[in-house]
């Protein structure tokens, strides 16, 4: 018997213990309702994605092949509509995630208005945007359940039902997983602690946390960064894993970012107790010079390395600069400490897009810990088409090939748009992700801030038209009559704003004295 089914009979069960004042409860009705509210809490859906997630880094750890993707959503109709339309063109939902991005948050939900990524929103509003994102994926199912339980109701066929049935007992949720940004941590370890809790019960089963300072942090893609003492960072990674724990989500999953590769600045000197330990190593990249006492000035802060005093170069800033050159191997350092400390995954904030990069630094890391895997943003501060372009030049100047009808510099152009170069390009743009999960060591494919360009995209186009001489003609052949042909589910928008399911709860709770406005002068009919 299905879980419908067995719903069904429970309900009847109670209605009866309940006596006569129950009557009019339909124990059908609310097994429905019950269906299409399968998540009751924020903790139930942290548990259910947390199961899933770690079942896809098995299956990918057995074959690279099976890598996942998500895409940065900055609202929660933004994420439903996503989920919506991966399960109507491949009729499933796993392996898609969502990204919930600090970025859009810091751009797009602060009451302060738009911010720069620097953590200056308020730490609320991450926590706000896990819970509106499955409000809007939990709404999703209960639209979709209603319409096949309107369906069922219309069967006029026992084969008819029972096809009508079968989707309602298979019936996939749009409920995914969540990749969290939870930056530096704002604050302490504490703070981390309390913010991580709030964002798991909102139902977060991933956490991402970076290796910068909290007070100084910037946008991974900017210049300015500054990092941490390995040991600060873990005890964050730590703070986040006695949340999950906390909580019951005793298989969360923690991704460690290090910022190291753009990073050159450091705004604390690691304390160390023994030459080799992880705070000499985080020490061992500071730029410094070799002076004798007499040589020191007021104030100065000095090492003693092997016997001899090191002065670290310090900014006007207070901060102290790394050698240059230096990034690679400290990112390194970063992804196998994290590793070994209690992270899941690890993140490497690159300046760009290149399979090989990445790769030779995985390998090393996998030198250490065998398994180790990457979440990747692809992210749009890249400039993708240049980037490509000119990977693809430098091959064929390296292969000896005539590049001189191109200008490396000039690439992006769009006289090259047609051209040999430009197409292999873009061959290996497409197949970036799955190069890079067989290469690199990348599970997570991810893509920031799509839908913050998206939308400003749209809104340009429809702006354009409308306000120009297309007029009207400028929403309806550039909107809706793509919807309609698209199959895009919000066409009907006061179906996708929940009328409908309104309707039926009006019936199950007034019968034939439901006020219902889904009746034939409903403009939405239009669209059947």
């Amino acid at each position: 018997m299905s879980q419908y089914n067995q719903d069904i009979d429970a309900m009847a069960t109670l209605r009866e213990a309940a006596g006569s004042s129950w009557n009019a409860i339909n124990p059908e009705s609310a097994a429905r309702m019950k269906a299409q509210n399968r998540f009751k809490t924020g903790l139930d859906i942290a548990k259910y994605t947390a199961d899933i997630m770690r079942a896809d880094m098995d299956a990918y750890d057995a074959d690279s092949s099976q890598y996942t993707q998500s895409l940065g959503c900055w609202h929660g109709f933004i994420g439903q509509q996503k989920l919506i339309a991966i399960k109507k063109h491949f009729g499933t939902t796993k392996k898609k995630y969502l990204y919930l991005s600090g970025w859009m948050v810091a751009a797009l939900r602060s009451e302060f208005g738009p911010l720069p990524d620097q953590s200056m929103h308020e730490k609320t509003s991450v926590a706000g945007l896990i819970n509106e994102l499955y409000t809007f994926l939990r709404q999703a199912d209960a639209r979709e359940l209603g319409g096949l339980f309107r369906e069922l109701d219309a069967a006029e066929t026992a084969e008819a039902k029972a096809a009508v049935q079968d989707k309602i007992d298979n019936f996939e949720t749009h409920v995914v997983p969540i990749v969290a940004d939870i930056d530096a941590g704002f604050g302490n370890a504490e703070a981390t602690y309390l913010m991580a809790k709030q964002m798991i019960e909102a139902g977060a089963c991933c956490i991402q946390i970076e290796n910068q300072v909290s007070d100084e942090k910037q946008c991974g893609h900017q210049d300015g960064k500054v990092t941490v003492p390995h040991e600060d960072f873990l005890a964050k990674i730590r703070a986040v894993r006695y949340a999950f724990l906390e909580l019951g989500i005793d298989n969360g999953v923690i991704v460690a970012r290090t910022d190291s590769l753009g990073a050159g600045l450091t705004k604390q000197i690691a304390v160390t107790k023994e030459p080799g330990d992880l705070g000499d190593q985080y020490n061992s990249f500071l730029d410094c010079e070799e002076v004798t006492p007499e040589d020191m000035n007021n104030g100065d802060v000095v090492l003693n390395r092997n016997g001899k005093l090191l002065r670290p170069k310090r900014l006007p800033s207070n901060l102290f600069q790394f050698r240059p050159g230096t990034g690679e191997d400290r990112c390194v350092l970063d992804c196998i400490t994290s590793l070994q400390n209690g992270a899941d995954m690890i993140w490497i904030e690159t300046e760009k897009p290149h399979v090989g990069q990445i790769g030779g630094m995985v390998n090393r890391i996998r030198e250490v810990v065998p398994n180790a895997k990457l979440v990747y943003n692809n992210s749009p501060s890249f400039n993708w088409t240049l980037n490509f372009r000119q990977q693809v030049f430098d091959a064929m100047v390296a292969e000896g090939k005539d590049v001189s009808a191109y200008n490396r510099d000039q690439l992006m152009s769009v006289e090259y748009d047609e051209t040999e170069l430009a197409q292999l390009a873009d061959d290996k743009i497409r197949t970036f992700q799955a190069d890079a999960a067989r290469e690199a060591g990348i599970f997570h494919h991810l893509i920031t801030l799509p839908t913050y360009h998206t939308a400003a995209l749209s809104t340009d186009n429809l702006a354009k038209e409308y306000f120009g001489e297309q007029g009207m003609l400028g929403y309806v052949a550039g909107v809706q009559r793509k919807e309609i042909r698209q199959g895009i589910a919000c066409v009907k928008h006061q179906n996708m704003s929940g009328s409908d399911m309104g309707d039926d709860h009006k019936e199950y709770f007034a019968g034939e004295a439901a006020l219902k406005a889904a009746g034939k002068d409903n403009t939405m009919n239009q669209f059947s």
